[in-house]
């Protein structure tokens, strides 16, 4: 039986680079996981396969940076305890813009404590996010919704294997880069192109990149992609190109089912922390940017709260398997922040209970068959 848990060496090797290190377009994605992990290609493919299959890898896929493709923000919604759960269902099985969604605690009773259901949300351009968030507030019973839109990013990534036993403090000797979330415009080939890049592949395909059952051709890894989007192989990679160069392709990665319990029992993580810090006003890049250095965070990003949340403007994701591991992350993020001249007027700690994940769809050819099955008139929801 080919191993499928993360502790096995191998497996580890392997997934210390395939959850978030192979950025950008990759002509032969597998081949650089082996490239950089040390692995030689056949027993990544095996490896990666055999985790897929098993459910230790939910997902392999191109991802995008949909903030620069879609606009998109944190949504904290107050729902009515009794329909919490049916209102989680909906937002994760019935409405595919909607990503993360996360039921959340606090363990102080702050105002921001009553918004409990916390999603991500991109909706494709031209369209509101504010209609459809009407509309999914009619669906699902919320009474009050807030959006947080991202103004800049700081980290974006996952990492939880190689995140294990990381010592709290540990962070980079530079400050973090900030990532803009400008809108680019994509022409039809495009979004043709795009839309073969980011489907998630299956076992099969990945199975069936093994160097022994490939085409003798080089960089034949999209090339069932490429006649899905019906254009030469060649140009298929010239378009990726092109995309990865204008800031919208992401990373190739292997996504962990982390919080939930697998066949084998193990789970990845127990904790997912949303941290939340109020920085005086004008300071926002620059605290951002030194949150972001520390290697426990998978994301951080400015955004403002406002009222309801203590006037928050930054915020990041940690998980762990430990809460009190994840705490002293936290605890070292706040002395850095303090000793390096960031007065703290407020910081919180929002818990992950219940979650689901999936990619946000960004396409608006999608949005318009949403509409479309929901009873909408897509002209409706635009902007």
């Amino acid at each position: 039986m080919t191993p499928t848990v993360t502790t096995d060496p191998t497996n580890a090797q392997i997934l210390s680079v395939s959850e978030d290190k192979i950025q950008g377009f990759q002509p032969e994605p597998l081949a650089e996981i082996s490239r950089l992990s040390g692995v030689d290609l056949p027993t990544v493919i095996e490896r990666i396969a055999a985790m897929l299959r098993a459910g230790t890898i939910r997902r392999v896929r191109q991802t995008l940076m949909a903030t620069n493709l879609a606009r998109g923000a944190l949504v904290a919604w107050q729902v009515p305890e009794e329909k919490l759960q049916s209102a989680f269902d909906w937002m994760f099985q019935r409405d595919p813009f909607s990503g993360h969604v996360v039921i959340r605690s606090t363990d102080r009773d702050t105002p921001g404590s009553k918004y409990r259901l916390w999603t991500t949300l991109k909706i494709p351009q031209g369209y509101s996010m504010i209609r459809h968030c009407d509309f999914l507030a009619a669906q699902t019973g919320a009474t009050v919704y807030k959006l947080l839109p991202a103004r800049k990013l700081f980290v974006l990534g996952v990492g939880h294997v190689r995140r294990r036993g990381m010592e709290p403090g540990s962070k980079s000797p530079e400050p973090a880069e900030v990532v803009d979330t400008h809108l680019v415009e994509l022409s039809e080939l495009d979004w043709r192109v795009l839309v073969a890049l980011k489907r998630e592949f299956s076992k099969e395909e990945i199975e069936s990149s093994a160097p022994s059952s490939r085409q003798l051709q080089t960089s034949s890894f999209w090339a069932q992609r490429a006649r899905e989007a019906n254009v030469p192989l060649d140009e298929f990679h010239r378009v990726a190109r092109s995309l990865n160069e204008r800031g919208v392709i992401g990373r190739f990665s292997t996504f962990l089912e982390h919080v939930k319990q697998l066949k084998s029992g193990e789970q990845v993580t127990r904790y997912n922390a949303l941290f939340h810090w109020a920085i005086p006003r004008g300071r926002e890049l620059d605290a951002g940017r030194e949150v972001g250095r520390f290697h426990i965070m998978t994301h951080a990003y400015w955004r403002e709260a406002g009222p309801e949340f203590n006037h928050v403007n930054i915020m990041g994701v940690a998980h762990g398997t430990d809460k009190e591991l994840v705490l002293a992350h936290k605890r070292a993020i706040d002395e850095h922040l303090q000793s390096s001249g960031f007065a703290l007027s407020y910081t919180n700690v929002f818990w992950g209970g219940r979650s689901e994940i999936k990619p946000s769809e960004i396409s608006p050819v999608a949005y318009t068959e949403f509409c479309k099955l929901h009873g909408l008139d897509p002209d409706s929801m635009q902007e």
